[in-house]
């Protein structure tokens, strides 16, 4: 299998808030040792690990620094990181954004990008019109635009509004449209970064199977950034952890997503700043049957799960629910209820004797029909069942199981 991309010693530095050095005497230093001399830039010997936790004494930081892996044809790379991490700017430096400050990438074919809402869109051309100038800047020919047109356009979802400017879309739709030509116009290398968070739930599914097709079917590469650990989990073969703009580890994705929440990136509890959508998270949190705040429980305890929502405008039929995934991120169950114009307090009780021992996490979303999640939270929330001395001590979980329900036996002569 030949290598699709690979980069050597790849590092970005940043002078926080300025462009250049911003002092013409620092300037023409560097001008005359790089241009002139023919020297090392001075200013590469010093800077500061992107750390966003701490204030940091220097002007000069360092984004990415001294990247180096091979990503092989048809693989899919999943890179997983906190915000700031380095993710994105190492996805702009691979897509020609912007230019590393030091190393080299080499890629073999065509890359295609889909790097925030809306990357590569003019906002007063029609979807049309954008799809065609996106081909081109690709270096595709109208024909083979034409040929993949149809396809473009029932994939994305939007035909009813392809002739409508650009500017007059959601961003729902226009993540649909931006993907559908990323992912058609035969890219040998494909790009997204988190931004199917925007999407629904039945075009995150289409996506995570597009790029599945692209991959195993077409042989293509793909390189996927998103804090959702599940999806990362389905589609991706390989994992990349990014810390303070460091590869802290690049392996098998199930190890991957392993360290990355053993490194304490899943948080007990979420508090929300979505305040501008309708309905919105201010807070969620769990409670054990004493009514305390807690993040692990006994086996034979109900665990409350505290729904605490803002409110701007009541929207008929919206909905807020929770999924319960497993330690391996696979969705084990979900529960919806309708949210009532004046309650704003929700708590859903999970059943003692339900969940047996194990590591849980769970995703909450508001949804209003027919639309994207108006406000969720992603794999924020973990939390504990543990097995105090029972009946269930003496089997292993992996074996029989996460959930034990109540069954009523019925024998009859």
């Amino acid at each position: 299998m030949s290598t699709a991309i690979k980069f050597e010693n790849i590092s970005k530095q940043y002078r926080l808030g300025l462009v250049s050095t911003h002092t013409i005497s620092h300037d023409l230093n560097r001008w005359w040792q790089t241009s002139i001399r023919g020297k090392e830039d001075p200013y590469l010997k010093i800077g500061e690990v992107n750390d966003r936790a701490h204030k940091g004494v220097s002007d000069y930081v360092w984004a990415l620094k001294d990247i180096n892996f091979e990503v092989q044809q048809g693989d899919v790379l999943g890179i997983i990181g906190k915000n700031g991490a380095g993710k994105s700017t190492l996805l702009k430096i691979l897509s020609k954004v912007t230019a590393p400050t030091t190393g080299i990438i080499k890629a073999h074919g065509r890359i295609a990008s889909l790097l925030e809402v809306g990357t590569g869109f003019h906002p007063e051309m029609t979807g049309r019109e954008n799809i065609y100038m996106n081909g081109a800047i690709m270096g595709m020919t109208k024909a083979e635009i034409n040929r993949k047109f149809d396809e473009i356009v029932d994939f994305s979802g939007v035909e009813r509004y392809i002739d409508t400017p650009a500017k007059r879309y959601s961003s729902g739709m226009t993540v649909r449209l931006g993907f559908a030509i990323a992912a058609h116009l035969d890219p040998e290398i494909l790009v997204v970064d988190e931004v199917l968070a925007v999407g629904d739930a039945e075009f995150q599914k289409k996506a995570i199977g597009k790029m599945q097709d692209v991959s195993r079917g077409e042989g293509r590469t793909v390189l996927f950034v998103s804090h959702n650990m599940g999806s990362v989990a389905t589609l991706c073969k390989t994992g990349m952890i990014l810390k303070n703009g460091i590869v802290s580890y690049y392996g098998n994705i199930e190890k991957t997503i392993d360290l990355y929440i053993a490194d304490g990136n899943v948080q007990v509890k979420y508090i929300g700043h979505n305040i501008s959508q309708p309905y919105f998270f201010k807070r969620i949190f769990l409670n054990n049957e004493n009514g305390i705040c807690a993040s692990s429980f006994d086996y034979k305890e109900d665990i409350e799960i505290n729904f605490q929502l803002g409110y701007n405008q009541h929207i008929d039929k919206a909905t807020v629910g929770f999924t319960v995934f497993d330690s391996k991120l696979r969705a084990l169950f979900s529960i919806n209820v309708l949210v009532q114009q004046d309650k704003l307090n929700y708590i859903a009780i999970i059943p003692k004797l339900f969940l047996l021992p194990a590591t849980y996490y769970i995703k909450s979303v508001i949804h209003v029909p027919n639309q994207f999640f108006i406000d969720q939270c992603t794999n924020d929330i973990s939390f504990e069942v543990e097995d105090t001395g029972s009946e269930f001590s003496i089997y292993s979980t992996a074996d029989i199981g996460v959930i034990s329900p109540q069954i009523n036996w019925k024998i009859e002569k």
